[in-house]
């Protein structure tokens, strides 16, 4: 047995107990303050809980945060600042640069006509604006400005050279208006097959409910006019995904589906593309935008599906992948010559 555990083994019949019952309130105190587990390092902690309590006055009453800001300023403004060491007068030291005037070698003069001497004299910014952009000195202006010279026949920059440092204004763009289709209306003519609907866009509309959604898909499989359906920007994940995918299997009028940006994952992108080989109708299809990256497994089954349906001849998605990209870019190339073909019998 070593020395350190001789040590520890006077320790071991010590009861704690009769210790503490030992202790007055002072040292309790004092040993409940040393057992409190702190870390002021820690900065995950709050600042009340890195470091003991160690306030013995009762408080004067809640935190008024004014009135402790307009303390701390008045106590800001009472404490006299320190003297500069070099203190300032305003007194200016030195003299002010004056660049030289460089004389123009005479090599390098230009004379010029008596009346074109007087003609640049007597010229307004506006006409020497137009000259520097005839003699093509274009870094004098903005592009605006330069343009306006070289195709109009008249004096268009009313403004002079002094204006190129003045950006050019351009119209604001108004925000799109939201999507007003009335997705109550659509479900119903999608249900009752109406002949007149054959278009179904639900773009940018964030608030449909799944189960109205997945009802709308569930109702597409027995429709046969509408050829486009689009759910570009509704917040649509997996759910809608695999109804997506459902609804391709069995419809045969669909022609173009457009799912961009959108959250669907892998998952919900390989259902898509597996139940796409059963339908033959389909000539666009558009997955691009998505939340995550759907991965390279994704990317070649994509590249395989349009390999193996020559019905596709639009295809929205920007490959991340030199290999899937080649294949695709082929695919499409065969699949719109076959098109063209076809049209052409």
């Amino acid at each position: 047995m070593s020395s350190y555990q001789k040590e520890l083994e006077k320790y071991r019949d010590i009861d704690e107990d009769e210790i503490l019952r030992t202790l007055s309130p002072e040292e309790l105190e004092q040993l409940d303050c040393e057992l409190q587990e702190m870390d002021p390092e820690n900065m995950l902690l709050p600042a009340g809980l890195r470091q003991r309590d160690q306030t013995k006055k009762s408080p004067t009453g809640p935190l008024d945060r004014d009135a402790l800001l307009q303390y701390l300023e008045q106590q800001a403004l009472e404490v006299k600042e320190r003297d500069d060491l070099v203190p300032f007068t305003g007194e200016k030291k030195g003299k002010p640069y004056i660049q030289p005037k460089r004389e123009i070698p005479v090599q390098e003069q230009i004379t010029l006509e008596p009346e074109l001497e007087e003609a640049l004299a007597n010229a307004t910014d506006a006409e020497m604006c137009d000259i520097a952009a005839i003699l093509g000195m274009y870094t004098l202006m903005s592009n605006k400005q330069y343009y306006d010279a070289i195709c109009s026949g008249e004096i268009c920059n009313t403004e002079g050279i002094s204006s190129v440092v003045q950006p050019d204004k351009y119209k604001p763009v108004p925000d799109e208006p939201p999507n007003p289709t009335n997705i109550e209306e659509i479900l119903k003519s999608v249900r009752n097959n109406d002949k007149e609907l054959e278009e179904v866009n639900l773009n940018n509309i964030q608030d449909i409910p799944i189960p109205m959604l997945t009802e709308l898909c569930e109702a597409m499989k027995t429709n046969t006019y509408v050829r486009s359906f689009s759910l570009v920007a509704t917040r649509s994940g997996d759910p809608i995904a695999n109804a997506v995918a459902g609804m391709l299997r069995e419809n045969r009028s669909l022609q173009s589906l457009n799912i961009e940006s959108n959250f669907i994952s892998s998952t919900g992108l390989m259902a898509v593309l597996k139940a796409v080989r059963e339908n033959a109708t389909l000539t666009e299809l558009r997955v691009d935008n998505q939340r995550q990256w759907p991965g390279d497994a994704v990317e070649m089954e994509m590249a395989t599906v349009l390999e193996q349906c020559p019905s596709i001849v639009r295809f929205g998605y920007h490959f991340t992948q030199q290999g899937p990209r080649a294949r695709a870019a082929q695919a499409m190339t065969r699949n719109n010559e076959l098109r063209r073909q076809q049209k052409k019998r």
